[in-house]
């Protein structure tokens, strides 16, 4: 039985919406709080190590490490957007959230999932002057120029999504029960009559803070490639090495916002079991994936890495001894 209180006025727009995307949660319960709260502290832990390696570092306070602890900061609060609500709902009898918290929910998912879009676009333009324009590196990546491209990414990363958020608090629902695990697109499945106005705007949100950077950052990259590709036998393999699984990440998460937008505006019976797997995938691998793939195979940070880790076996050899 659905709990709920929806009063219409200028005042009053309450109610509880229960996520019906889980599968046999009875049954998985304690498997699923397992899983999501060990990648939960992985994500903590990875994200935050790094983060407090280049806070700690002068000299990795560099556009590139800037750009990476940008990128890495943004996916700590997507997680946290998360997987907190997904603990709880796995130990709840029955995962309800208000549509007030829904909408926050969702409005957060946005910001952040588009904020990587364009982190990732500023990272391979930061990318193609270093490579391709080596000399005028320091004249162009300013202090200025990464500020800019910082707050760019953070503006239109909340623009869009704020807006999508105060447009579908205003309509009316005609159903509480939301077919998935976290307030995403779904929540227009809620709406009595889907608006023509959010449709259009959310066509343009994903345009701009989803394709836009997606093809410019392929673009950049395949310069990258073009250019390295007349210079010697080291510089391609060290480019191939750098930017191959920049591309990887960016084409699967591409792919999967992607499905994301598509199957909620989309009237389709798609199968319980497959739509919540895909949902799992967009929260829970980039936020871990990304430490790895923009952080530890960096040189700079993988020494300071080995030297942080071999202080700390210090000091426990040395408490050990006393």
């Amino acid at each position: 039985m659905y709990v709920f209180i929806y009063i219409m006025d200028d005042k009053i727009n309450i109610s509880y919406i229960t996520l019906s995307g889980y599968v046999d949660l009875n049954k998985y319960r304690y498997f699923y709080f397992f899983i999501v709260l060990t990648v939960y502290i992985l994500t903590v832990c990875s994200n935050a190590t790094i983060l407090y390696l280049i806070w700690i570092h002068k000299n990795l306070h560099e556009p590139m490490y800037i750009f990476i602890a940008a990128l890495l900061f943004n996916g700590l609060l997507y997680s946290t957007n998360i997987y907190p609500k997904l603990l709880i709902d796995f130990l709840s009898e029955k995962p309800i959230i208000s549509y007030s918290a829904c909408l926050l929910q969702f409005f957060m998912f946005y910001s952040f999932g588009g904020s990587e879009f364009l982190l990732l676009a500023a990272m391979a333009f930061d990318r193609y002057v270093a490579i391709c324009k080596p000399l005028r590196y320091r004249n162009i990546m300013r202090r200025s120029t990464v500020s800019t491209f910082l707050i760019t990414a953070l503006f239109v990363a909340v623009f869009y999504p704020v807006v999508l958020a105060m447009l579908s608090y205003q309509a009316k629902l005609c159903t509480f029960n939301l077919e998935g695990i976290f307030c995403n697109n779904t929540i227009y499945s809620l709406q009595c009559v889907r608006s023509t106005t959010l449709a259009v705007f959310g066509i343009v949100a994903f345009s701009n803070v989803v394709v836009l950077p997606m093809l410019f950052t392929s673009f950049t990259y395949a310069n990258i490639f073009r250019i390295s590709y007349r210079s010697s036998k080291q510089s391609r393999k060290t480019t191939v090495e750098t930017c191959v699984p920049h591309l990887l990440v960016l084409t699967s998460y591409f792919c999967l916002m992607t499905y994301d937008v598509v199957i909620a505006r989309v009237q389709s019976d798609f199968p319980k079991i497959a739509r919540f797997i895909m949902t799992m995938q967009i929260s829970l691998y980039h936020p871990l994936l990304n430490p790895f793939i923009y952080g530890f195979k960096m040189r700079e940070i993988n020494k300071r890495l080995k030297k942080l880790f071999l202080q700390c076996r210090q000091k426990n050899q040395s408490a050990v001894i006393c």
